[in-house]
């Protein structure tokens, strides 16, 4: 009997070699690779699509940045402007409270120039002229300045009409008279003044709107 006989009578199994299981590896055919490919190609455009999609987003991110700080700069400007006429303008309710006081210095000093001969009146007239010579230069101060617009072309944005006389002399439109000085804070109007117009000849009427 023969040792290979023997060692099956015995129950033992043969070993064999595991390579021998197994057929050979080939090499990949161009199909294979063809379908791998592929598959890397259908990748490489998913991954080219997200990134388009994340520059678009970034694109429109910075438009919104940009947009928010236009924005905060026209706020910024704002508020500045509004602070700076704030400033320039705070004592404009205060100013219009003080006019009537200049208005009565001026009919004192005017009621007093009919009477220039008598001492004491006189006395009178020199003091009221020097208060308000003196309360104008305080209000000056202020950057508050008296219209007086007499001999002046009518400016219907800073005069009030009041009437329209003949006067041959003036010229046509033209104030001829100033029944109450108008007064700006700043080059802001405060108070129009109220004046009488030079009739055009033909009896045109004044644009007051113009």
């Amino acid at each position: 009997m023969s040792a290979d006989e023997t060692r099956k009578d015995n129950g033992e199994e043969e070993l064999r070699d595991p390579r021998e299981e197994f057929e050979p590896m080939t090499a990949l055919d161009d199909d294979d690779v063809v379908i791998e490919g592929g598959v890397s190609g259908e990748r490489s455009d998913q991954e080219g699509s997200e990134v388009e999609a994340l520059e678009q987003q970034l694109a429109e991110q910075k438009e919104q940045v940009l947009r928010v700080q236009a924005e905060m700069q026209n706020v910024r400007r704002r508020s500045e402007l509004d602070v700076e006429k704030a400033r320039k303008f705070a004592l404009e309710k205060f100013v219009k409270e003080l006019l009537p006081v200049a208005d009565s210095l001026e009919k004192a000093v005017e009621s007093t120039e009919a009477a220039s001969g008598d001492a004491v009146v006189a006395s009178f007239r020199e003091g009221a002229e020097m208060t308000l010579g003196l309360f104008l230069s305080s209000l000056g101060k202020f950057n508050v300045k008296q219209l007086n617009p007499v001999g002046e072309p009518f400016d219907p944005q800073l005069h009030e009409a009041m009437s329209m006389v003949p006067a041959p002399d003036a010229e046509p439109n033209s104030v001829v008279a100033c029944i109450q000085k108008g007064y700006t804070l700043n080059d802001r109007l405060v108070r129009p003044a109220m004046v009488m117009i030079a009739k055009p000849e033909g009896g045109a009427k004044i644009d007051e709107q113009a």
